[in-house]
């Protein structure tokens, strides 16, 4: 140790900590999160929505990072809604609805009913 000065090894640690960090937490994630915004652009017609807020609805049309999706029906004409790409918490793709949610953007075996011994 160095009477006034830091030692060395004190900067080798922080550096080896960091590039631990950097490997098991940050790069996943930035790893995740690409994957996620791939497979929202894939969006289309058809396809099964839940926002942030909540909202369930189905793809009606798609324009660049704006979906319009229906939400329901009122005295017979359709509720539709405009909402940003970046606003959408699950897609699931059409013709593809599972149980198990693994076509959603979270993870996998979201809102399954399906208890672990169950086999169907």
């Amino acid at each position: 140790m160095n009477a006034g000065g830091v030692d060395i090894t004190f900067f080798l640690m922080m550096g080896a900590i960091f590039a631990i960090f950097y490997v098991l937490v940050i790069r996943p994630q930035q790893k995740k999160q690409r994957e996620r915004e791939a497979f929202l652009k894939t969006a289309a017609k058809g396809d099964e929505v839940v926002t942030q807020g909540g909202i369930h609805g189905r793809v009606s049309a798609v324009e660049n990072d704006v979906l319009e999706i229906e939400v329901g029906r009122v005295r017979g004409e359709k509720m539709k809604l405009r909402i940003s790409l970046n606003k959408v918490d699950q897609l699931t793709k059409a013709g593809k609805a599972s149980s198990d949610g693994s076509n959603s953007t979270k993870g996998k075996n979201k809102g399954s009913t399906k208890g672990k011994g169950d086999e169907s």
